[in-house]
This record gives structure tokens, C-alpha cells and sequence, in this order.
């Protein structure tokens, strides 16, 4: 396929986890589709921690897999540690975390670009954006060169007005060593899109060999690991190569040859050169204006917003096999240098670690997302599409969900049909954006379980069943895959039917489960299943009465979701709505009564006021 510089269907605008799943989703679709990115050395890189997944962060990566995307697998094949979290709790907590290698899963995702039809890649810095009659028709380059596309996903993460904090020292960028993005900035604004500060950080790096590993826990990975991927319905060509070329993907056997990671504590001598110092600090003395992550705070923060806390765990951990680089979990700072070495020689076991890189805090540009519709379109900008860190969130597998999702609608921009509009009942990835286009963020938003109100229906393994009517409406996966999907529904509500209905002994099955009767001895067919299979029914069965009470309420939330409210409803001049309801409804525009009631400050009074007026109005139509 040939490619100029006029023919795109969509144009992705930065190269990290929300782009790369972007501009994946496009071309996977079969639309034509570019990907520009200031470094293509850099895509997908790992700037903060090495690792994929932890507490809801897993589950938001099984259900990228479940939607095509293409996270899963480059963990699950680059990963040197596997572990499961909140394994003492339920299933529908427990979620996958794995340690990567940085180098493998950043060389991986390049190569799966690289050989992705229908996708060109270019190294080029966006300027700006060209707008015409209210629409995005195109990028600006520091070329001087111009690239037209009939949608544009912007997925700038923390460039736009990168800046970058070592104590008192500043430099421009949206990580160490890397550039920052003025002009884009201005672009966006130019066009009405409001922006704000945010700040984030990441912790110094250290030399493997200088550590004393004896004075540190060693935490080792999951004998049986969890993988994120859905092995037993992908297919298997295209793992490990592409037959069409020949051309191997770097990558290993998941869970071989794990490597251990460590964990120890700060001391009180940690405690004294962080107060001693914080008005060296960058996020302390009034140098940084964004507001930073509550839910992943400084090592400052740590001390002084929990100062009864005798000490702060901390992890160390490899960047991977085939480096000497450690990475200290928990120790994010923007403390001066060589306050930095006196901290880091404080803590058990890194007396004489030697830095490799100093930890910073950067502060840049987002949009606040309450400008967006559900399908991450911006309701400023026709075919502009916004995800990522520039939405306000904070993580990698936040930034790939939104990706995955907006990537697919622009191509159903393009295409002219349905856009995937995900329910927050339906998944992690429905509340995330959810939360993002209804309620805004006033910090880096991060996914926890506690933020699915339905989470009991949200088990990790389930995404595939859960997602399985928007994978076949869109067509996200292969034919052969969806097949496979469609088998294990099918199995998973058989044995579910069987073990409730069949009795042994006097009781059926399923209550033989529930009764956790240890002498149970399951029918071999069943146990002749898939661990998938089994796993997921197993869970339903066990939990059949909580699962059944959080349908229930799905389907009352679903009663709101149907009633569609006009996009061209003036709440203002609706008689009785409080003034406050009618200007946050004004502004956020919901597009049915469920999202309305989940605006801040929208009472179920004003709900109930909405359904009359909407009932007149369908009189007055009849």
C-alpha cells in the first residue's frame, strides 16, 4: 500500500500506550492509518515502572485483550515476573500484575507496528492541527510538512508543555531526555479546548551490582503465573512470528525463567532528609503548579500526609533480564540530586547504591475530559479524538484502554456507522470513561476496583463473555477467534445449568460447592474442561446470589440508560429544574438518563423532573 500525505482515515498523534492501541485498533479495522510519533526509538516506552497490571489495572488489561488489543500479549511475552494480586479475597478483586522487561516490550510493540498492514509509521513531531468549518482535517509538522486524515486521535501523554523538575533545576520535556510540545498546545486552545496542569514523577534508578540484596525481602514470582492474554481462545500463529514475512518478534515462553524483585522500608534517617529537605523540593516550594497523583504520591507526600506511618514499603525491582538496571517502587521524588543519594543511602540495602538516573517530577497540559463524548470524540472539534495521560489519567493500562476505544471510533467516524460506547456495567473500561466524560478529574485519575459499583460481574477471566457483543457488532477479533469465544460461552452455561440441576447425594451440585464441601468429588466430564472454563463457572456458581443481585440492579440501571435524552434539549428553560441541575446538564450534555443522574450535583428529584418533561414532550409529538 502506497501512503502520501493526503490519504489517511485516521492520523494517531503520539507513539506511547494509548497511540500505539489507537493506531492499532484503525489499522486492524482496515482503514488507512498513520502514526506520528517525535521518537519512533521511544514507542511504547516504559517511563515510570516496568510492569503491566495490578489492582483493577489487571482487569482493565484482560479487557483490552478481550477488544483486540494488544497489551496483553506483549506483556504476557516480554514479562520476567508473574504475580497475582489480593489472592486471600474474592476472585472478582484478584487481579494480574507482571514485571516486563523495558527494552522487550518496548522493541516488541515497535516490530508489531512495523508489520501491521494498512499502518505507516513516521518520525515527526506534530506542530498543530488544521481545522476547517469546525472539524480536524489534518497535523501540522516541524517539517513544515502537513498530513490530512478524516479523523485525528491526539495521544500526547505528558509532552504537551513537558516540564520537567529536579529540585530548583527545570528543563523542557515530557520525560528526562526527551522533547516538549508548546505549539500543540496552542493549537488545541486556538480551537476552544480548555487545558490544565497536572504532575507526575517517577523514582531515581540504581545500579544492580551496588545493592546488598542480603538486607531486602525477596518476593518471587507465581509458580502457576496468570497471563493477561486470553490464550485459550487467540490464535497461535502470529505469537511469536509472522509467517507472511518470516520476521521473528522478539519475546519468550510466558512465565519462563522468572527473576525475583525485593522489597524493603524507609528508615527514620529517610524520614529526617525528606523534612529536612522539603523546601528543596520542587512540589514543596511553589516550582510546581499541577496537582499530582493522591492515589501514587511523592516520597514527601508520604511523610508528610502520613506522618504516623513508622516507615513506607518499597520495592525494587529489574528493568529486565538483560540490564543491571533497578527500579525503586515507592520512592518518586523531585528532591534536589544530592538530596536524592542521601535518601536513597538511608533506606536497608541501597547504603551504596550508585544512581543512574535521577527521579523527577514533570508538570504538563491535559484537556479536561468532561469535552468529550462518550466515544472520546471531542464535542468541541468534529473527528478530534482525545486519549491518554492527556484525559487526565495516570497509568499505562488506563491510557491503552482509552486508546483501544478511541481508535476503533474514529474508525467508525470514518465509516459512518455505530460508535463502541462501553456501559459502566459492562467493564472497568465502561467506568473509566464513564468517570472521565461525566465527572471530569481535578488529578491524574487511576482505576481501583472500588470505583465499579458492579464489580463482582467484573472478574478478570470474564471479559471476553462480557465484551463478546461488542467484539462481534465491531468485528475487533478474527473469525476463528470469535468462534472459540462462542464455544466457551456456550460451555461455561451448559456446566452452569448442569451443576445446579444434577443432584448427587441428596443435593445438587452447585450446593455441594457452595457448602465448600472439601469431599466433593466434581463429574469428570467437567473437570475434563478447560481452566478457563471451569474457573469461570466455578466463580458464578459460588457467588450465584450476590451475582444475581448485581444483575438486578444492571437492569434497573439499564431502564435509565434507555431513556435517550435529545441532544438538543434546553434544560434551562425546563420549568421546576434547579438552576445548578440545568447548567451542569447544559454543559455536560448527557445523551440519556442514567448519565445524567451520575452527574455531580444531579439529585434523583431532578431526574424525576426530566422524565415528565420528556413524557410532555412525547405527548405533544404523538
Amino acid at each position: 500500500m502506497q501512503f502520501n500525505s493526503n490519504n489517511y482515515d485516521v492520523i494517531v498523534c503520539g507513539g506511547g500506550h494509548a497511540g500505539v492501541e489507537a493506531c492499532l485498533a484503525a489499522a486492524r479495522m482496515g482503514a488507512s492509518t498513520l502514526l506520528l510519533t517525535g521518537n519512533l526509538d521511544t514507542i511504547a516506552q516504559m517511563s515510570c515502572n516496568p510492569a503491566i497490571g495490578g489492582q483493577a489495572k489487571g482487569q482493565l488489561v484482560r479487557e483490552i485483550d478481550a477488544l483486540g488489543g494488544e497489551m496483553a500479549i506483549n506483556a504476557d511475552l516480554t514479562a520476567i515476573q508473574f504475580r497475582l494480586l489480593n489472592v486471600s479475597k474474592g476472585p472478582a478483586v484478584q487481579s494480574p500484575r507482571a514485571q516486563c522487561d523495558k527494552k522487550a516490550y518496548q522493541f516488541r510493540m515497535k516490530h508489531v507496528l512495523e508489520l501491521t498492514p494498512h499502518l505507516h509509521l513516521f518520525q515527526n513531531v506534530v506542530s498543530g492541527l488544521i481545522y476547517k468549518s469546525g472539524a480536524v482535517i489534518g497535523c501540522r509538522t516541524n517539517l513544515g510538512v502537513n498530513f490530512y486524515g478524516r479523523t485525528v486521535v491526539v495521544t500526547t501523554g505528558t509532552f504537551l508543555r513537558g516540564l520537567i523538575h529536579v529540585g530548583k533545576a527545570k528543563s523542557a520535556g515530557g520525560r528526562l531526555g526527551d522533547f516538549s510540545s508548546v505549539s500543540l498546545s496552542d493549537s488545541l486552545q486556538e480551537a476552544g479546548i480548555q487545558l490544565q496542569r497536572l504532575k507526575t514523577g517517577t523514582p531515581p534508578r540504581v545500579l544492580g551490582s551496588s545493592l546488598n540484596f542480603h538486607r531486602m525481602i525477596e518476593q518471587r514470582g507465581d509458580a502457576k503465573p496468570t497471563y493477561f492474554a486470553f490464550h485459550d481462545t487467540r490464535d497461535s500463529e502470529g505469537l511469536f512470528h509472522v509467517e507472511q514475512t518470516g520476521a521473528d518478534y522478539i519475546g519468550w515462553v510466558p512465565g519462563s525463567a522468572q527473576v525475583s524483585c525485593w522489597m524493603t522500608y524507609t528508615t527514620p534517617e529517610s524520614e529526617l532528609v525528606v523534612k529536612s529537605n522539603l523546601h528543596k523540593s520542587a512540589m514543596y516550594s511553589g516550582e510546581i503548579s499541577g496537582i499530582g497523583p493522591r492515589y501514587c504520591p511523592s516520597i514527601e507526600d508520604k511523610f508528610v500526609r502520613f506522618s504516623d506511618k513508622e516507615r513506607h514499603l518499597l520495592f525494587i525491582e529489574p528493568e529486565g533480564r538483560n540490564t543491571n538496571e533497578y527500579y525503586i517502587n515507592g520512592l518518586s521524588t523531585s528532591l534536589p540530586y544530592e538530596v536524592q543519594i542521601e535518601l536513597v543511602h538511608s533506606i536497608p540495602g541501597l547504603e551504596s547504591a550508585t544512581l543512574l538516573r535521577p527521579a523527577y517530577a514533570v508538570e504538563y497540559d491535559f484537556a479536561q475530559p468532561t469535552q468529550l463524548f462518550p466515544s472520546l470524540e471531542s464535542r468541541l472539534v468534529e473527528n478530534l479524538f482525545f486519549a491518554g495521560q492527556i484525559n487526565g489519567t495516570s497509568g499505562y493500562e488506563e491510557a491503552a484502554s482509552q486508546g483501544l476505544v478511541a481508535g476503533i471510533n474514529a474508525v467508525q467516524k470514518v465509516r459512518g456507522e455505530a460508535q463502541l460506547i462501553i456501559q459502566r456495567h459492562q467493564g472497568y473500561i465502561g467506568v473509566l470513561i464513564d468517570d472521565l466524560v461525566m465527572k471530569g478529574t481535578t488529578e491524574p485519575y487511576r482505576m481501583f476496583t472500588s470505583r465499579a459499583e458492579h464489580r463482582l460481574l467484573f472478574n478478570h477471566g470474564s471479559a471476553e463473555l462480557r465484551y463478546y457483543q461488542h467484539i462481534v457488532n465491531h468485528k475487533l477479533l478474527s473469525i476463528s477467534r470469535i468462534d472459540r469465544i462462542t464455544r466457551k460461552i456456550s460451555g461455561i452455561s451448559y456446566w452452569e445449568i448442569f451443576l445446579e440441576t444434577t443432584k448427587t447425594e441428596g443435593f445438587s451440585w452447585a450446593d455441594l460447592i457452595r457448602q465448600k464441601s472439601k469431599s466433593t468429588k466434581l463429574p469428570r466430564d467437567f473437570l475434563a474442561e478447560s481452566k478457563e472454563v471451569i474457573e469461570e463457572v466455578l466463580y458464578r456458581i459460588a457467588y450465584r446470589g450476590y451475582l444475581q443481585r448485581e444483575l438486578k440492579q444492571v437492569e434497573k440501571l439499564e431502564s435509565a440508560e434507555k431513556i435517550r435524552l435529545p441532544d438538543s434539549l434546553d434544560y434551562l428553560k425546563i420549568a421546576g429544574l434547579r438552576r445548578e441541575s440545568a447548567l451542569k446538564l447544559h454543559h455536560f450534555r448527557p445523551t440519556n438518563l442514567g448519565q445524567a443522574g451520575r452527574i455531580s450535583g444531579v439529585n434523583p428529584a431532578d431526574l424525576s423532573i426530566l422524565m415528565v418533561y420528556l413524557s410532555s414532550l412525547q405527548r405533544k409529538s404523538a
